[in-house]
């Protein structure tokens, strides 16, 4: 019998919910304005799919954002301040979750088609639990539920590392490492499942590196969708994605071509 893949591990923000990956960016320009530095939203999608905390972390490394915050506060962001930032956005991004926890268009059905073919479905996020519950409860009722979910705070080590992709297995009971499917949006998303030695597949036009909610998309002109389009799956195949498609709405097919590669003897 030919090898087959058991089991997918999904991103949520972008992937399978909240269409551009909204909600975490616009978290991060808030708490940063509170204290009178400004970020651009293209800043605070830069590090995107880390642990939140991290994800402070690198925006406050950013030389812009740590030279305006010298500015503002007299000294450049400490230990202590990325600490003060992160605690309060815990309470800003948990209030805004229940508005941006639907799920993608497609996710739905590209999941029932998924399980028609025996296949597990696990699910990984760079939100830390608390967050994680809210977004989970919503997307439940709207009937995306993933057979697991791990958050960030459940593992030594976020995204880049692979903890998340291989505890999320661990959960599913899936193996080996070759039968495994991770799929993101973001660089760290490939990079995680790369490290974990799965599959790795990059979702390019609903997630952060494109940053546009359904309708904005839907308002480009096609050339210009597509040439956007295109610029995220040259990042995310650089970043080490074996495919990239559009949406998740494509993970079946996806599917069906790894597993031909299976069959020809070939492993991530």
């Amino acid at each position: 019998m030919s090898p087959s893949i058991q089991a997918v591990i999904l991103d949520w923000a972008g992937t399978t919910v909240d269409h551009g990956s909204i909600a975490p960016a616009g978290v991060f320009v808030e708490v940063f304005a509170r204290q009178g530095v400004a970020i651009t939203l293209a800043e605070a999608r830069e590090p995107m799919g880390v642990h939140k905390r991290e994800h402070i972390r690198r925006v406050c490394a950013m030389p812009a954002v740590a030279e305006a915050w010298r500015r503002a506060k007299g000294s450049l962001p400490s230990v202590e301040d990325e600490e003060a930032l992160y605690a309060a956005a815990i309470p800003l991004q948990i209030e805004c979750l229940p508005r941006y926890s639907t799920p993608i268009d497609g996710v739905v059905e590209a999941i029932a088609a998924l399980r028609a073919r025996g296949l597990r479905v696990g699910s990984t996020t760079g939100y830390i639990r608390a967050m994680l519950d809210v977004v989970q409860d919503h997307a439940s009722r709207q009937g995306y539920r993933p057979d697991c979910a791990v958050a960030a705070d459940e593992v030594p080590e976020g995204r880049p590392a692979p903890f998340l992709n291989w505890e999320a297995a661990r959960r599913l009971g899936a193996w080996p490492h070759h039968a495994l499917v991770a799929v993101g949006d973001t660089v760290v998303d490939m990079q995680a499942g790369r490290n974990a030695a799965f599959w790795t597949v990059g979702v390019s036009r609903t997630g952060s590196l494109l940053g546009l909610s359904r309708d904005e998309l839907a308002a480009l002109a096609p050339g210009q969708r597509a040439r956007l389009e295109e610029a995220a799956s040259a990042t995310l195949i650089e970043a080490g994605a074996h495919l990239v498609i559009p949406s998740l709405a494509q993970l079946p097919e996806a599917i069906v071509e790894l597993d031909a590669r299976l069959a020809r003897g070939e492993r991530p």
